[in-house]
């Protein structure tokens, strides 16, 4: 169960209703179904989660929650997921997919899931979509928003429709990429499309609305603006986040396109993937304020300002408390991918580095688990951040990504483009790489005790694809003696 400090709707004038039935949850391993799960549970709920790829983790971050596997892609995987459902909660998205792909992908995902609500007998469905008026030119990521809810309403199961603009909160991608714009650019660049009107909202005000849905009878079947308090341009915003940031630089007019040159920019300087960059400086050309403030009288509570939200952000941050973030579920296929254990033999390209060590096994794996992010790889970084660059230059994720803790990890946890794949306290931890490479690679370090020291391991794995993966192998394996045991070193000194 969540502490109260750690949950948002503790003061939501709504009550409660666990009674109705079970809860389904998609999309709960991203950013916003990973904060509703836990909001849903301490409320009494009983809470389904539904999953791409069965994994231990899901059971241990949710023991109090059910887990199903399905893809709103397979229709047929739907139909145990919507088993005695009484409501579902539609967080699916695709813009990972790419802007050639994802619009199909989110218009296939939603006629499926609602057939399969249908047949199922769900009785309601709330769905979290995109602002815009639909009387002006609208962004594809916005158009497709809009196409998901007039398919999700052709059915006979009533759909309450939440549509919001900016999400602002500690791990969002549209906090990131405004933060990274603002904290990286030696001056701040402000296009004339920064000159829209936008109504941001901040995370745990849209998680009071997603609950707050759930518990008023009076929102079934109806759609519904959702903003936080201020309406303001993307230039006040830049100025708000620069001011809380500390951050005294002066602001430079330009008349770049979305197009062009600030797109490469942004996806330079910020860790959020490109294929979301271009999404969401698309949509910056179109005004997404509410039309309509109805939802506050239904569900009365003030929300946030731009500044609240940006401020709880931060002190999120400086807290090391970020919950969930949008790396969490990017790239989009990581819980599909071929897993060290799944493999039937170990891959027979493999380097391993050994360190003994006088110091106790808790120190070390703490400071095993410190690696990345804003503490670097401890030694050797150019290298690392050269690799990075490569990777993001040829599409991949790159090294910016960061991670969502500084201090501590979890299964499924990014650490730049490495992803976790396996944590077991004081003794192990296996990261998957999500780098584009000619194969697949592995990075495990072992912690055993030998004798009255502890033998602390670096073990690399690789398994090439084709003659390439092989040449790719070759090439970088005279760094690995000097890149690995110098890590060690650094982890014993750290330790």
């Amino acid at each position: 169960m969540s502490d109260i400090s750690d949950l948002f709707c503790y003061d939501l004038p709504t009550s409660p209703q666990p009674e109705i039935g079970k809860i389904l949850v998609t999309g709960a391993t991203g950013y916003i179904g990973g904060r509703l799960v836990p909001e849903l549970v301490a409320r009494g709920y009983k809470v389904r989660v539904m999953v791409r790829s069965q994994s231990p983790v899901h059971v241990e971050r949710w023991p109090e929650a059910e887990i199903v596997v399905a893809d709103a892609l397979n229709q047929e995987s739907l139909k145990s997921a919507f088993k005695d459902i009484h409501t579902t909660y539609y967080l699916i998205h695709s813009l990972l997919l790419g802007p050639k792909r994802f619009e199909s992908a989110d218009v296939t995902a939603s006629i499926n899931f609602r057939k399969a609500a249908e047949e199922r007998g769900v009785r309601r469905i709330i769905y979290l979509g995109g602002l815009g008026d639909v009387r002006t030119p609208l962004s594809p990521h916005l158009r497709s928003r809009m196409e998901v809810a007039r398919e999700l309403k052709k059915g006979g199961v009533p759909v309450t429709i939440l549509r919001a603009a900016v999400i602002l909160g500690s791990g969002s991608t549209s906090y990131e990429l405004f933060k990274n714009l603002v904290k990286k650019m030696p001056f701040v660049l402000i296009p004339y499309w920064a000159k829209t009107e936008c109504q941001p909202i901040g995370i745990r005000d849209v998680i009071k609305y997603l609950v707050g849905s759930l518990e008023t009878p009076e929102t079934v079947g109806r759609s519904f603006d959702i903003g936080g308090k201020d309406v303001l341009t993307y230039e006040k915003m830049m100025k708000i986040l620069a001011d809380l940031l500390g951050q005294k630089k002066p602001f430079i007019y330009s008349s770049l396109s979305v197009f062009t040159p600030y797109a490469y920019l942004a996806i330079a300087l910020t860790p959020v993937p490109a294929p979301i960059v271009w999404s969401l400086l698309e949509g910056i050309k179109s005004r997404v304020v509410c039309q309509s403030d109805h939802i506050r009288k239904i569900i009365p509570f003030e929300p946030l300002s731009c500044r609240e939200a940006i401020l709880r952000a931060m002190i999120q941050e400086e807290q090391d408390n970020v919950r969930t973030r949008w790396s969490d579920a990017y790239p989009r296929d990581y819980s599909l991918a071929v897993k060290l254990q799944d493999l039937k033999r170990l891959p027979k390209f493999e380097v391993s580095y050994t360190l003994l060590s006088q110091k106790d096994a808790g120190s070390l794996f703490k400071a095993v688990c410190m690696i990345g992010g804003n503490e670097g790889w401890f030694i050797n970084n150019w290298a690392w951040r050269i690799r990075g660059i490569a990777d993001r230059l040829l599409g991949g994720v790159g090294i910016a990504r960061g991670r969502r803790s500084s201090s501590t990890l979890r299964i499924n946890d990014v650490i730049d483009f490495w992803r976790v794949e396996d944590l077991k306290h004081n003794r192990r931890l296996l990261l998957r790489s999500e780098m584009i490479l000619p194969g697949k690679a592995w990075l495990e370090f072992n912690i055993d005790p030998k004798n009255e020291n502890n033998r602390l391991t670096l073990r690399a794995y690789y398994k090439p694809h084709g003659s390439l993966g092989r040449i790719y192998w070759y090439m970088f394996l005279p760094f690995h003696n000097i890149i690995f045991n110098g890590l060690l070193k650094q982890i014993e000194r750290r330790g």
